[in-house]
């Protein structure tokens, strides 16, 4: 039996009916059409689904849906300022840190999230704040270095 729930997604309420059994992730791309959040491992290992919930990240793969009634989500749609990318997602562009961008939207909401509580991390701090957002394409190093250049506020003359 479908429940009716109001999220608040990416700074707008939405109303939808939910089956009990409903993940976040399937209401958000399905029922939603928001499609930052992928469907990866279906177990909360990959971060691909990552979102943050209430402020904090998620994995929406793992959450009930009906859980969220009443709470905020918010998406990599919705961390856009002004319709601009942040100065984090530009770095990441500039230093080539993606290839596909399969693992792109939940890394951006893990690093944002990161840097919100440490502004001064080191290279180890960065690697192990990521450990959970598994990338197939890059190797890593140029996430970890996009994630250190915004936090040192590195803007200008970034290698393309």
């Amino acid at each position: 039996m479908k429940t009716p729930i109001t999220i608040t997604v990416n700074g707008e309420a939405r109303l939808i009916d939910v089956e009990p059994s409903d993940v976040l992730l399937d209401v958000l791309r399905t029922g939603l059409g928001v499609k930052s959040p992928k469907i990866g491992c279906e177990r909360g290992d990959c971060g691909t689904c990552t979102i943050m919930l209430d402020g904090r990240t998620a994995r929406s793969c793992l959450v009930l849906a009906i859980e969220t009634d009443g709470h905020e989500v918010l998406t990599v749609e919705g961390v856009l300022q002004n319709g601009e990318l942040t100065e984090l997602q530009d770095l990441f562009i500039a230093m080539n840190s993606f290839q596909c961008g399969f693992c792109a939207p939940g890394i951006v909401l893990a690093a944002r999230e990161f840097l919100a509580a440490n502004p001064d991390p080191s290279r180890y701090d960065v690697q192990h704040a990521l450990a959970g957002n598994l990338c197939r394409c890059t190797g890593y190093e140029p996430i970890i270095d996009a994630v250190l250049a915004a936090a040192r506020g590195i803007t200008e003359e970034v290698p393309a």
